[in-house]
């Protein structure tokens, strides 16, 4: 019998690094024609799903109000850019159907918009006194406040722990988000299901990633500049944003508990600010993908 000699370690690194570099050189042509044509924006909660709320005006309502002035400034901004929103009344719309209706679209980004809040503090407060066996005790009461005094935005992007759920819908809607119109025809056998191409669609995953990271810093970057309070950029297990076959953020745009906050959010002079700081963020990210 003959011996085959094994190769060594060295030629072994060196095959598997050239077939890499092949890997991400025909990752890198799909990526070339890449352009932004279709933006998904959510109003975050809606229906029955509205009850957080500030002193007169719901999260749902101040949510819906900015996603239509959005979709609005976009589609008089980028006339190239098609606009769907998930809701435009106030309706419940289950979390994973609006990112479906992303992923069925073959959007090329996802934006969903809420107002922060935050939970009652339990405390405990003295309401006058009564004597007890000749004693004076306190009578106690326990209430329920908010913090009133937290400000600021704060844009979320999908935690790293729920990455893998975007593995079918990369399969199934958004193979081709990165591809030409004809990529079968000038990328002849790529197929997103054969294991083969496990390191495209790790780099996709990855792509997303990065990207919603950095369109989430933008938003951050031009809340600051309007003089915003920056509660920064933070990854999150957010069920809206787990299974999205593109880059996606969800963006807190205020607090409802914060009167100040919720007087700006539905002000026409804040509702323009917060549009207009998330229509810039939106065309440096285009700019900066398109090239």
């Amino acid at each position: 019998m003959k011996n085959i000699p094994l190769l060594r370690p060295n030629a072994i690194l060196i095959i598997f690094i050239s077939a890499l570099i092949v890997m991400i050189s025909s990752y890198q042509a799909f990526t070339q024609e890449y352009k932004i044509k279709t933006i998904v924006i959510d109003a975050g909660h809606g229906g029955k799903d509205g009850t957080t709320r500030g002193e007169y005006s719901t999260e749902k309502d101040v949510a819906l109000k900015t996603a239509l002035n959005l979709g609005a400034a976009i589609e008089a901004s980028l006339k190239d850019v098609k606009v769907i929103y998930t809701r435009t009344e106030d309706v419940f719309i289950p979390l994973y159907e609006r990112i479906t209706i992303a992923n069925n679209a073959k959007a090329d980004l996802f934006i969903s918009i809420h107002c922060n809040d935050l939970e009652p503090r339990r405390s405990t407060v003295i309401t006058g006194y009564k004597k007890v066996k000749g004693k004076r005790v306190a009578i106690k009461k326990t209430v329920y406040r908010k913090n009133t005094s937290t400000r600021g935005t704060e844009t979320f992007v999908s935690g790293i722990g729920r990455v893998n759920e975007q593995d079918e819908a990369i399969k199934r809607e958004n193979a081709s988000i990165f591809l030409e119109e004809n990529y079968k025809e000038n990328y002849e056998g790529f197929d997103p299901n054969n294991p083969e191409n496990f390191i495209i669609l790790s780099l996709m995953k990855n792509t997303f990633r990065t990207q919603s990271l950095k369109l989430a810093k933008l938003v951050q970057d031009e809340y600051v500049s309007a003089g915003r309070v920056n509660r920064g950029v933070q990854e999150k297990s957010l069920a809206v944003l787990a299974r999205a076959g593109m880059p996606a953020i969800l963006t807190e745009i205020g607090f409802m508990s914060n009167p100040e906050e919720e007087n700006y959010m539905n002000s026409a002079d804040g509702q323009k600010e917060i549009t207009d700081c998330l229509l810039k963020a939106i065309e440096i990210y285009k700019k900066s993908i398109e090239g």
